[in-house]
Formats: structure tokens, sequence, C-alpha cells
């Protein structure tokens, strides 16, 4: 193991006494099961509940995310991920939630300070950077609504990056690792899971393989963070600020666009776009790991 990444252990050994393949790809499939189950429950209830016609007419379309109850609702769901984590982890590997997360009070720590310096940057590079010809963002909705939404809009950011987190960084990380001491296996393979949770050519077209290769690439940056420092925190943090101007802030026009301040003029379909802006996002990407690296001192 690397020197720097010593501090891993904290999440790695709680997953020693189950670190077998087997189990892992048991826990992998029940984790999938539970999650799409609770869906299907969720969803049986509303339609009892509420009839189609109201669902769509406040939700709107939750895979494009077109209006603000959509966006919401789109991120609280993925809270049934944690049940399912929560559920999987103790039948499969007997680990307790926590376990997924490290040290609580570091995590915390972790998250808090990387949250204020990601902030910070973006601020910054909002402010210091000059705006890109045709990618300038444009107003989309009423400052008062959308500051109206926030505090339901930050605890759902939290529940949809914490559960990814947890799954990706916090449970498969860390049962890779207890099997196998390359460092490689267990960065590359959850980063490359969490890549393709991002594969959606409907939606993309042409840019999927694109956001496919940027979502794992954040991946790495996250899975290196966590293996730094021996929690989730950090990772979160980072996350949770990237999502936070990605879906709250500025999102592309057209996808998952219902509570965001501003939208780009041009949808994640268009690839010529996407290819404009990639080499600034990727930028972005490597110096927001760095920012939280020094946040840390990691």
């Amino acid at each position: 193991m690397f020197d720097a990444y010593r501090p891993h252990e904290a999440l790695v050994h709680p997953a020693r006494p189950t670190a077998s393949l087997v189990r892992l790809v048991l826990g992998a499939v029940m984790l999938a099961v539970l999650f799409l189950s609770l869906i299907f429950a969720a969803s049986a209830l509303l339609n009892i509940v509420a009839p189609a016609t109201s669902w769509d007419s406040t939700f709107g379309d939750l895979e494009t995310g077109d209006t603000p109850a959509g966006v919401l609702a789109n991120l609280y769901l993925f809270g049934f991920i944690i049940v399912a984590l929560a559920m999987t982890g103790r039948a499969i590997h007997g680990r307790a939630l926590p376990s997924f997360v490290g040290d609580l009070r570091l995590a915390r720590l972790h998250f808090a300070r990387v949250c204020l310096y990601m902030v910070g940057l973006h601020l910054a590079l909002s402010i210091l950077l000059p705006a890109t010809p045709g990618l300038t963002p444009e107003a989309n909705i009423d400052t008062t609504r959308w500051l109206t939404f926030l505090p339901l809009a930050l605890p759902a950011l939290l529940i949809q990056t914490g559960a990814e987190e947890l799954v990706f960084r916090g449970y498969l990380q860390s049962q890779l690792a207890a099997r196998f001491a390359n460092p490689r296996i267990w960065i590359i393979v959850p980063s490359m899971c969490f890549g393709m949770l991002h594969y959606d050519p409907a939606i993309n077209g042409d840019a999927t393989w694109l956001i496919v290769g940027w979502a794992t690439l954040f991946g790495i940056a996250a899975a290196d963070l966590t293996a730094r420092t021996g929690t989730i925190g950090a990772a979160l943090g980072l996350h949770f600020v990237n999502n936070f101007f990605a879906i709250l802030v500025a999102a592309p026009a057209g996808n998952f666009d219902g509570l965001a301040l501003y939208t780009y003029p041009f949808a994640l379909g268009d690839t010529d776009a996407l290819w404009l802006w990639a080499p600034l996002d990727l930028m972005l990407l490597l110096v927001s790991w760095l920012t939280a690296r020094l946040a840390l001192r990691v």
C-alpha cells in the first residue's frame, strides 16, 4: 500500500472478514434488487395516493428533471439506495452503515473543510475567468423562487451525493481493497462502475462516452481522496459542491435544469459544445482535487 494511503485502513479493516468476491457480487445484486424494489413500492403507493395526471403535472419528467419538484423527487429517491445499502451491508457483510463512512467525527470535519475550500474555488474562478463565447449561462428561474426551494434542495443534494459516495467509495472501494492490495484495482474498478452509472445515450447522444469518461475520472479523484483520508467526507465534499454548482447554479439547458438558477446554452447531447467545454471541466476537476488535498493537507 502507498504510504499516502495508510489512512484507508480505517475503512478497509471492517471489510476484511467478508472480503470474498462472491460476497461482493451477492451484495451488489442485493443492493440493486432492494433499490429497484423500493422504487417500485414507492411508485405503486404514489399511484394509489395521487392520480397519474396530478403526478405528471407536479413533477414533470423525472428523468430529465424539467421542474423543481421533479429535480427534488429525483434527488430524494437516492435515499432508497442508502436504505438498501444499510440492509445489504448488514445481511451480506455484517457491517453497519457507519462503517462505510469511516470515523464520523473526522468525516464531518473533512466534509466541512473541503466544502469551504471548494466553494471558495468556484467563486474565485467565476470572478477571475473570462466568459467563454457561446457557453455563457443564461437566467433560468427567479432568484426568489430559487431561494425558496434551497432549504429542500440542499438536503436532497446531500442525500444524492451521499448515497453515491457510500456505495462507490464506502462500500465497493473498501471491500475490493480488503481483497486486493493493488490500489489500481480498488480505485479504478469502482470508478469505472461510477462512470457507467452516467451511461445514458437516450439523453446524452454522441456525447455519452465523453460524460462516462469524465465521471470515471471524477470517481478516481474521489477514490484517491478517500484513500488519503480514511473517510468518505472529503470525497463527499468534492461531490456535493460539484453537484451544487452543476444542478442548482448552472445546468445544461433541458437536462435536469428544473432547479438551476442559470442554464448553459447547450444540452448534454450537444457533442460540439461538450467537446469545447471538456478541457475546462477537466481542468476544474484537477484543480478541485488539488484544492481538496490542500484543504486537508493530504
